[in-house]
């Protein structure tokens, strides 16, 4: 091993264990963003820890049943779904993403609003906290009857 100063030198054994540390926190950023596109709520209860932790701009900690009611809500209030990924960090622990979110409502209203959410997994690669920063305004379209949407 060649150790330059300012560089730590790690074993290969090491590096393996961080790719796929990295490939599993990715999968499961893959599976949760999938999973709501899909409507498919069990899949995102499947991926949360029992005691998560969602907070979002606005509102405080919600607790696991609390944030799968605003994840049904939303599946249920819109035809379709998709994310548009514009920049994933992982780190250790977890990943950092910049997303648009695109949604087309029920009700006749459509959304494009732009998200920052930081996930972390649990030592049981399930997420165990999730912080969603985003302007809660940019999801009134949603909210708005289809009457007030046609005037």
């Amino acid at each position: 091993m060649v150790t330059t100063p300012g560089w730590c030198t790690i074993s290969s054994e090491e590096a393996l264990m961080t790719v796929t540390g990295a490939e599993a926190i990715a999968d499961v950023a893959d599976r949760l963003f999938e999973a709501i596109e899909q409507s498919d709520i069990a899949m995102v209860q499947q991926l949360w820890n029992e005691d998560v932790i969602v907070w979002k701009v606005a509102d405080r900690d919600r607790d696991r049943e609390r944030a799968l009611r605003v994840i049904a809500w939303f599946v249920n209030t819109t035809t379709d779904r998709r994310y548009e990924i514009l920049d994933r960090q992982l780190f250790d622990g977890g990943f950092v993403q910049q997303h648009i979110l695109h949604a087309n409502g029920r009700n006749g209203g459509s959304i494009a609003m732009r998200v920052c959410i930081v996930i972390k997994l649990g030592a049981n690669g399930l997420i165990s906290r999730i912080d969603e920063y985003f302007d809660p305004a940019e999801i009134a379209p949603l909210l708005e009857s289809a009457d007030s949407q046609r005037r």
